[in-house]
């Protein structure tokens, strides 16, 4: 696996819509510096649902992406998910939480929950039933926290770690989302270094 792309986004309107959002990314051909809170010049604009420690970089899978490409019949560009790396060999659907990304680099990231498609999404694809069709697909993003801040290149070599625990796939996070667990699912995802918000709901309806 290597890093194909490093995607940032500016606060930007699209058509539209009244607010502006960092949802725009675009490739960059250097290196970037990536902190706790994601990569450095990456704008986030709606803090509520987005960015912060556990949602810090957004990945997707390339073949995740060329199988958007063909799905929709035209190339997926870097960044049109909004996603801030693409990792060449990856498929979204064999990640689960607490699997790591080892970049040569020395930045480390682990995996937390997957990115639920909102309209915001749906307006930058230009389809406002884009977002059900995202669900539908079972192929989200990952969100990660990064363990161990650093620089990133594109084309850098990524070594992919699963995490030794029960797994919490990250299909199965978008599946499950706003859904009730059963007391067997909540206690596996307990056990997985998930989202923190998310952990805080799971504790609330088990106590």
């Amino acid at each position: 696996m290597k890093v194909s792309a490093i995607c940032l986004g500016q606060a930007e309107k699209l058509p539209g819509k009244s607010y502006k959002t960092g949802i725009n990314k675009h490739s960059v051909s250097g290196a970037v510096l990536v902190d706790e809170n994601g990569l450095v010049g990456d704008k986030i604009c709606n803090r509520k649902y987005h960015g912060g420690p556990d949602q810090a970089v957004y990945v997707e899978g390339s073949l995740t992406l060329d199988w958007w490409a063909e799905a929709l019949g035209h190339p997926v560009v870097p960044g049109l998910f909004g996603e801030n790396l693409v990792i060449e060999g990856l498929d979204n659907r064999d990640v689960c939480a607490g699997d790591r990304f080892y970049l040569s680099g020395g930045v480390v990231l682990e995996a937390t929950s997957a990115r639920i498609p909102c309209n915001t999404f749906s307006a930058r694809m230009g389809d406002p039933k884009f977002a059900k069709r995202y669900m539908a697909a079972g192929r989200p993003g990952i969100y990660c926290r990064v363990l161990v801040p650093g620089t990133i290149s594109p084309e850098e070599p990524v070594r992919f770690e699963a995490f030794a625990g029960e797994k919490v796939p990250i299909p199965e996070m978008m599946r499950t989302f706003g859904k009730r667990l059963t007391p067997e699912d909540r206690v596996r995802y307990l056990a997985a270094p998930i989202h923190t918000k998310l952990c805080a709901d799971l504790e609330k309806t088990g106590s």
